[in-house]
């Protein structure tokens, strides 16, 4: 009798965990990333997408109109600092500059004929003076005639002197002019852009008209990136922190940056989040290789690290820093943990969790939700 009931228990047993197990739902595939130790960085990072620019760039153009009368570079030359680029016709003035260098010669000889009559004539006073004074021989009517003479032909002298100051200032007007038709390179460069031909005229730009520029000349030598960071993030950022540079136009990262600037000012544009406007330079030669002014790029700024911390992936982490946790049976149990360090790839875990629990990737799948069952993902 008593096998008998012990049989019945068993099979009504049996029975209950097939029922069970029949009902319980199929569990979902779910992606699992086990909790372990490892580097997690806290970075910040730009809101709208940077740009390459190089560290020096000038849109030159001559400082007064004409007809182009020599371009003498183009597009691609590497240029000189002084080196002469363009030049607008300009005969007039080197012609006015030809006659005033003549005409400082001939003051300068006008000059030095009137001081060497001063100089005789001051002698010729000053023996004058003396035998009227010892011999009487000269009146003293005859001397103040001599003197007179002498004194005049001095302020003759300095007359024709400053006559060639004045006309060396001439000579540098002139030269001022032709200077403003000339276009010089201010530092050594790259001509990346030529929007004049030979023989055009060009004007400069009227106040508050922005025209194209003659010539558009671009330092490659050093480059940085220029990108926009929320103005909550902002405060945070220092000049000489660490930074990262990624870029559409390659795969890797080039982490030789560092802050170089931070806009004493926020941006303010109609529709967009207000900004603050942060450089980064790259030194190392390796990250400048193949770098062009005008790629986009992204900037990352490092503002703290620690080598070793229990972290998750930022893909894993549900609001008010909660995950999924898969218990051994496959049970999803949702659970909140204190976060510690951040960025986009990772979060450090404080407390809450602990090395080896397995957390859920794959929170959007459907169906996967606390308290449904999950089975690893292969």
């Amino acid at each position: 009798m008593n096998k008998k009931i012990a049989t019945l228990i068993i099979a009504i047993t049996a029975i209950v965990a097939v029922y069970y197990v029949m009902r319980r739902p199929k569990p979902v595939l779910v992606e699992i990333y086990t909790v372990e130790k490892g580097e997690v960085k806290a970075t910040v990072s730009n809101t709208r997408v940077g740009t390459v620019k190089a560290c020096r760039r000038s849109f030159l153009a001559p400082a007064t109109g004409g007809q182009v009368a020599a371009l003498l570079v183009k597009e691609g030359d590497s240029v000189k600092q002084h080196q002469l680029l363009l030049e607008v016709w300009n005969k007039d003035l080197k012609a006015q500059l030809k006659l005033q260098e003549a005409q400082i010669k001939a003051n300068q000889a006008s000059a030095e004929q009137a001081c060497v009559l001063a100089g005789g004539a001051e002698r010729e006073a000053d023996r004058m003076s003396r035998l009227q004074k010892y011999n009487h021989v000269v009146s003293e009517e005859q001397v103040d005639i001599k003197v007179t003479e002498a004194a005049a032909k001095r302020a003759l002298c300095n007359a024709s002197r400053e006559t060639v100051a004045v006309s060396q200032a001439n000579l540098d007007v002139v030269r001022a002019s032709v200077e403003r038709t000339l276009v010089q390179a201010p530092f050594d460069g790259t001509v990346a852009e030529i929007n004049v031909e030979l023989g055009e005229f060009v004007t400069p730009s009227p106040p508050g008209i922005p025209t194209l520029p003659a010539i558009d000349l671009l330092d490659v030598s050093c480059l940085y990136v220029s990108a926009p960071i929320d103005e909550v993030d902002a405060p945070q950022i220092r000049t000489g922190m660490t930074a990262c540079v990624s870029l559409d136009a390659f795969k890797e990262k080039r982490c030789s940056g560092t802050v170089s600037r931070i806009a004493p000012y926020v941006q303010e544009k109609e529709k967009q989040a207000r900004t603050v406007e942060v450089e980064v330079k790259l030194t190392d030669p390796r990250d400048l290789k193949e770098l062009l002014p005008g790629y986009s790029a992204d900037i990352e700024v490092l503002l703290a690290s620690k080598p070793q911390a229990l972290r998750v992936p930022a893909e894993a982490v549900l609001e008010n820093n909660q995950v999924l946790l898969m218990h051994s049976d496959g049970l999803l149990e949702q659970r909140a943990f204190k976060p510690g360090l951040s960025n986009w790839n990772t979060v450090e875990v404080l407390e809450g969790l602990n090395a080896g629990d397995k957390v859920v990737l794959s929170v959007g799948r459907e169906g996967v939700v606390a308290g449904a069952y999950a089975r690893a993902q292969p």
